[in-house]
Formats: structure tokens, sequence, C-alpha cells
């Protein structure tokens, strides 16, 4: 609605804050949307400081959930707070203020709206994440840290039809890392972008090597892919690029993706999809039954194979329930 509309929601919020402290506290505007407030003599007993920030929150939040008039125009927004308690002799106004900044992004993680006290177990939390994330990124420089590691697919007859690819990271001081603890770090980071990339031309390498013998040549190889690699908008010309390099069939490339992707900008993932189909590249949905696709998306995607989720697939020979499920898809 323009920047005139969006200092008026900010002007507004200023004094609702403004509104819910006392006159001896403090109310400042940080930067963009960030407002800090300084709570005063709240009392030396830190539990009963902590109720009275709680309770103070609690009323900050209720009245910046009321409606704003903007220009005529009615606006709803809501807050995510983070709070940490300081005495005279405690932490620099930096300190501090990167603690309130750790429990803020608590709150947004906790589903926004609402607010989070400063623990220092998340100081320490933060701490490893970034030594990972500083591991992770030098392990990538390189690649020679990192595995790939072959899960058989196999027919009904009990042949091996293929293989699915799976990422470990073998890191010097950590040892074997398994992907439930760095995929998210490297999602969230955006390390997933070349991580993938190296996955897949690993893959490539592979296929290429298993294509000189007579009785591997067959053999499809499935790569895992998040939906931050497939909104990257090199990501097609990047696979067909390595498919060509490698001198592989695409059909025996498979792309996998779980149901997330769909969650967001799904007709750029479908037309992304299309592209690569298009080259011969093959495609599979994960964990299928439990997430956000439903059959109309599956009408609108290439898909060559349906993985039903493990939740169904566990009980399969003792839950009728499951086995109809299964049966079904």
């Amino acid at each position: 609605l323009g920047h005139d509309v969006g200092d008026l929601l900010l002007q507004q919020v200023a004094q609702r804050l403004t509104d819910c402290v006392r006159e001896s506290d403090t109310v400042a505007r940080l930067g963009g949307d960030e407002f800090v407030l300084v709570l005063e003599d709240l009392g030396t007993e830190s539990h009963a400081a902590a109720l009275q920030a709680d309770s103070v929150g609690r009323k900050i939040l209720a009245a910046l959930n009321e409606p704003y008039d903007l220009a005529g125009r009615e606006h709803h927004s809501s807050p995510s707070m983070g709070i940490t308690l300081f005495d005279v002799r405690s932490h620099s106004v930096d300190d501090l203020l990167k603690q309130a900044d750790l429990a803020m992004y608590q709150a947004k993680a906790a589903g926004r709206n609402t607010l989070r006290f400063f623990d220092p177990s998340m100081q320490i939390e933060l701490e490893s994440w970034v030594a990972m994330e500083f591991d992770l990124r030098d392990g990538l420089q390189g690649g020679e840290e990192l595995v790939l590691y072959f899960q058989p697919t196999v027919g009904a007859t009990g042949q091996v039809t293929g293989a699915e690819a799976l990422v470990r990271w073998m890191q010097p001081n950590r040892g074997l890392v398994m992907p439930e603890n760095f995929i998210a770090l490297a999602e969230s980071t955006g390390l997933i972008v070349p991580l993938g990339r190296w996955v897949i031309s690993m893959a490539c390498q592979q296929l290429a090597t298993w294509s000189l013998l007579p009785n591997t040549e067959h053999l499809s190889l499935a790569v895992h892919v998040s939906a931050r690699e497939l909104r990257e908008p090199g990501f097609v010309p990047d696979v067909v690029k390595l498919l060509k390099q490698w001198n592989v069939r695409p059909n025996l490339l498979r792309i996998e993706l779980t149901e997330s992707v769909l969650a967001d900008r799904a007709d750029d993932i479908i037309g992304k999809m299309n592209a690569l189909k298009a080259h011969g590249v093959g495609f599979s949905l994960d964990d299928f039954g439990t997430g956000y696709s439903s059959l109309s998306y599956l009408k609108q995607l290439p898909l060559d194979l349906l993985k039903i989720d493990r939740s169904f697939v566990r009980d399969v020979l003792n839950d009728p329930n499951d086995a109809a499920i299964a049966r079904t898809i």
C-alpha cells in the first residue's frame, strides 16, 4: 500500500507499545519493523521480574493484535517477541540485544504471534549451529568429506533395479554425521544448493561408471532434491549440463521430491519438473500420503513413482487399514 501507509502502521505500533508500559520505561524503534522495550525496576528476584515481563508481554500481544485503521483500510498484524532479563552488573547492550533477538527467533519458529524468554541453552544451541555451519562450508569446499551411499531398490522378483543415493558427512572431528543432523542446517543457510549439486554430480558420475558394465548399465539412481534447490533459477540447466558432461542416459536419473515442495509456488516447481521430464529425467514422490499433495496435484505432476510413507508401510502386514491404504495407492 506504499511507504506512507507502512509508516502509519509503524506509528500506531509505537503508540500502542508506549501505552502498554510505564512512563519510566523506554520504547525505541531499532529499525525496519523491530522495536525494543526496556522495562526498569522489575525487582531483584529473577522469577518475579520474569512474571512481570511476561505480563507486559501478554498485554502487548493483545494490543498489537487489535485491528489497525490505515488510511481507511482495516489491517491486522501480530508480533513475535523475545525477552531477556538483566541487571546492572550483567552483559553489554550488544549481548542483551543478541539474547532478545535469539528469543524472538524462537518465538517466530514457534509459529509467531507469541513471546519467548532467552535461555542460555539457546546460546549454546546457536554456537553449536554456527560451528557446524562453518564445518559444513569447509567440507563443501573440496567435497572430500562428503560420501554417497547407495541403497538398492529391488523388484518384485528380487532383482536389483537401481538405487537411491544417500549423502553422509564424514567430518574429521565429528565423525560420521547423519543427514538428520545437518540437512536442516544446510536448508536454512542455503548450503543445500551446493550440497545438492555435489550429490547430483556424483550420482551422474556413478551412472556413467555403471554404464560401462553389461550387468549394471540398466541401473537407475534416485537423488533427493529439496524445495530450496528446485526453486533455484539455474536448477534445470545445471542438471541437463551434468547429464551431458557425464554422458548419462537421462531416464536413469530419478529426482525424488517430498510432498512439502508443493506447499509454495507449486506452478514453478511443476514447470521445472516438466522441463526436466522433457529431457527424459524421471521423478518420484517420497513420503506420499502424509503431506500437502492432493489427487488434483498428482494429475499435474509428471511422476514415475509414488513412495508410500513409512507410517503406512511399517504395519502393512498386520494392520488392515494400512494394508487397504497401501493397496489403494
